[in-house]
């Protein structure tokens, strides 16, 4: 699999969309020559589709088509060089995916024909086994469908463990660990703004364009922080960290 799972689009320094992950990105592009990839925009909102596909352009020099566009979704991603999901509201996309029957044919365009993945945010939620570590609101449904399964753990993008002054509800870490207090056979990554998990091939690896770790939640363990992919090798049985 080829898989890049980002926290943000992008962070303060960045002019373009994916500018803080633009080699890594490239460098996958370039070594299975993609010219084109289908973007998946269902977790927009308030943005326009076809917008995002021209930011995506911009930053990436491929073509970039919105999914949206096509009579039959599924045979485009049958036929897609490369998937790109963007951010947005995870509760929307996952629900959007599953009405217009792209679960299945994504799973088998990554798994089967290793067609490179790219999702940030929501994209990045929709790749793990189900959207329950998202930091979204359930606008659309409040039923947890079943989501892409293509990383083996819950992921939570956008982590901060900052204390927001003037805040009296629950911290990041403190809604983490509830989440792995009523499932305790589970693990959550969360990765801060900035930083992505990449696996190609048997590879797994991490990257953070500001110089952060990322931390693995545990019911009952102390929460660890990392700046290598070592401690996700029990984790991602089927990479080599």
């Amino acid at each position: 699999m080829e898989l890049i799972l980002l926290s943000n689009g992008k962070t303060s320094g960045d002019a373009e969309l994916l500018g803080y992950a633009k080699k890594q990105i490239l460098a996958v592009l370039e070594s299975r020559k993609v010219a084109k990839a289908i973007l998946i925009p269902y977790a927009l909102i308030r943005s326009d589709y076809d917008s995002r596909a021209r930011d995506l352009e911009k930053s990436l020099g491929i073509s970039v088509t919105s999914v949206h566009h096509f009579d039959n979704q599924a045979e485009a991603i049958d036929q897609a060089e490369c998937i790109i999901i963007s951010g947005g509201n995870t509760w929307m996309l996952n629900q959007m995916m599953h009405e217009k029957g792209l679960i299945v044919p994504i799973q088998r365009a990554v798994r089967e024909r290793n067609i490179p993945y790219i999702g940030w945010s929501a994209g990045c939620n929709v790749a793990c086994p189900s959207i329950r570590t998202t930091n979204d609101m359930p606008v659309r449904s409040s039923v947890v469908l079943p989501s892409l399964g293509l990383f083996p753990v819950q992921i939570n993008p956008h982590y901060i463990d900052a204390h927001v002054s003037g805040h009296m509800g629950e911290t990041r870490d403190e809604r983490i660990a509830e989440f792995c207090a009523v499932n305790p056979t589970e693990s959550v990554v969360a990765i801060r703004e900035g930083s992505l998990l990449q696996i190609s091939g048997n590879d797994l690896t991490y990257f953070s364009a500001k110089g952060q770790g990322f931390k693995i939640f545990r019911h009952g363990q102390e929460t660890t922080e990392h700046m290598d992919t070592k401690a996700l090798s029990k984790l991602v049985p089927f990479t080599c960290c």
